[in-house]
């Protein structure tokens, strides 16, 4: 096994980056979007990420899908739940954390071949649709859903790291939106260069945002993924239930340190329908006025409460 790791590693480091050359023209630039002050490009230092992707039931994720622009990715007649959370501990807009719910999809009217999309990511559109995403602070929805069309908003969150595990809980209202914990691969330190997009509906319209991450990680295929996922009754994941996820993962990753840069270019399209009574019933996400009052806080709402799952979870951060 250590070979192997170390011939993929050997391979991974050849690997380009996959981070746009404008970004790197950017560098040494200003801006302000939307009043929020970024010191060009739109990037995150020493992010420890935990990622984790479920098998799902393929038709019902394709009826959360809204419009008719976005298809179930495929593996093994299976759609897939990812659960994404990064501990963003360097930004511009301050410390917070993301907890991202979203079904990996491709983009287009047409299905695709199976595992293709893996391979010609762009060719495909391959993503993912953002179902839920709390986040720690009131500026990180500002910018977020009101720059990238992101589904955010403000939750109780936390990330805690042992010596095994890696786990993250999201807390609404007094709620249990999500708890997820990963049992971390065996130490590999592979080098890897990730581009991602995401698909989020906001404002009655389809919206693609691109992120980049370097990392050095540990990965977990197959039997060797072990995790576990609890969905609560947090109104963001309650359409999660109809998914019938998997209890066991396909895979996990653990990323202790990860470098990231969130595109500052963007694309959306108006979602459509057949006729305009099936258009305004379009779970298009919310509107404008979500964000129009919002400003710049960083602060963070109380932890979760994790006596609200069995099993007796360690509590210590």
């Amino acid at each position: 096994m250590n070979k192997l790791n170390g011939l993929l590693a050997s391979i991974l480091r050849l690997m380009p980056s996959p981070l746009p050359r404008r970004q790197n023209e950017l560098r040494g630039r200003f801006a302000q979007a939307d009043g929020i002050p970024y010191s060009m490009p739109v990037n995150s230092d020493d992010s420890p990420v935990l990622m984790a992707a479920f098998p799902i039931n393929k038709r019902a994720a394709a009826a959360l899908l809204p419009g008719e622009e976005m298809r179930p990715f495929s593996l093994g007649g299976k759609g897939l739940l990812v659960v994404t959370v990064v501990n963003y501990k360097s930004t511009d807009i301050g410390k917070y954390i993301e907890y991202s719910l979203a079904i990996a999809i491709t983009h287009g009217r047409r299905p695709v071949p199976p595992l293709l999309p893996l391979l010609f990511q762009k060719t495909f559109g391959l993503g993912q649709f953002v179902v839920d995403l709390p986040v720690s602070t009131e500026i990180s929805v500002k910018g977020g859903k009101g720059i990238w069309g992101m589904p955010k908003h403000q939750a109780n969150l936390d990330f805690v790291v042992t010596d095994s595990t890696v786990s993250a809980q999201y807390d609404k209202d007094g709620v249990l939106g999500c708890f997820v914990e990963i049992e971390r691969p065996e130490p590999a330190g592979l080098p890897l260069k990730l581009a991602a997009s995401n698909y989020c509906a906001f404002r009655g319209m389809l919206w693609k945002s691109d992120i980049y991450f370097e990392a050095t990680g540990d990965l977990g295929l197959g039997k060797a993924a072990k995790a576990r996922l609890v969905l609560g009754d947090a109104p963001g994941v309650a359409s999660l239930k109809t998914l019938q996820v998997a209890d066991k993962p396909i895979f996990t990753a653990w990323l202790p340190e990860a470098h990231g840069v969130l595109d500052d270019h963007y694309e959306a399209w108006f979602l459509t329908a057949p006729s305009a009574a099936e258009a305004a019933a379009l779970r298009g996400g919310e509107m404008l006025d979500s964000v129009a009052g919002l400003g710049q806080g960083q602060e963070w709402l109380e932890p979760p409460d994790r006596s609200r799952i069995p099993g007796n979870v360690r509590a210590s951060s």
